[in-house]
């Protein structure tokens, strides 16, 4: 008697039900993430094993780069406002409108007060192109102290970060301290590299 052949048939995938999650992941992550503003300078800061965190609000961050330019930087629109108001009163500048919402949306600058309006009337392109200064910080002309007592003065609940390149110069890095032990900070984070700890301790 003759055996009678099963026909094989190839088994089949669905991929529709993996499609429709893949388009739901990609939508989701697009409408929660958050751009990442462009920053004024790129700095390689050291690793350590701290596992203390900084807030992720009501930060100032001064940054220092390996060329001793200091930077600084604080979030929140109506703080940096406000903030640029203070300072325009210090120092006698006039700021329009515009050139305080474009402020409002830097995540931080490194040229004196006096050269603010020429980087604030360029496009963010041109911006990145620039070579800034920093922030002067020498015992004659101490803007970035002002700066510092004005945010605090602006808001009250703000911490101050230090981010310095791991290449920059001990000099200009203590000088900054020294700078906010002059305004009476003496509680600041240091924004480092987060290394694994070492296991033999």
């Amino acid at each position: 008697m003759p055996k009678v052949k099963v026909k094989r048939k190839n088994p089949s995938l669905d991929m529709t039900p993996m499609v429709d999650l893949f388009f739901l992941l990609v939508t989701f992550f697009m409408l929660t993430a958050t751009a990442r503003p462009d920053e004024a300078v790129i700095v390689d800061t050291p690793s350590s094993a701290s596992e203390i965190k900084i807030p992720d609000t009501n930060v100032i961050t001064i940054t220092v780069d390996k060329n001793s330019r200091v930077f600084f930087g604080v979030d929140g629109q109506q703080t940096k406002e406000a903030l640029l108001d203070k300072m325009a009163g210090k120092y006698g500048i006039g700021f329009t409108e515009e050139e305080k919402r474009t402020f409002s949306l830097l995540s931080n600058f490194g040229v004196p007060i006096s050269q603010l309006k020429s980087i604030l009337a360029m496009e963010s392109s041109e911006r990145k192109e620039v070579n800034q200064p920093g922030i002067p910080i020498d015992s004659t002309h101490n803007e970035l102290g002002d700066w510092v007592l004005q945010t605090r003065l602006t808001n009250p609940k703000v911490v101050i970060a230090i981010k310095g390149d791991q290449d920059a110069d001990y000099p200009t890095v203590k000088r900054v301290i020294d700078i906010l032990q002059d305004r009476k900070v003496n509680r600041f984070n240091l924004i480092t590299d987060m290394e694994a700890k070492p296991t033999n301790l």
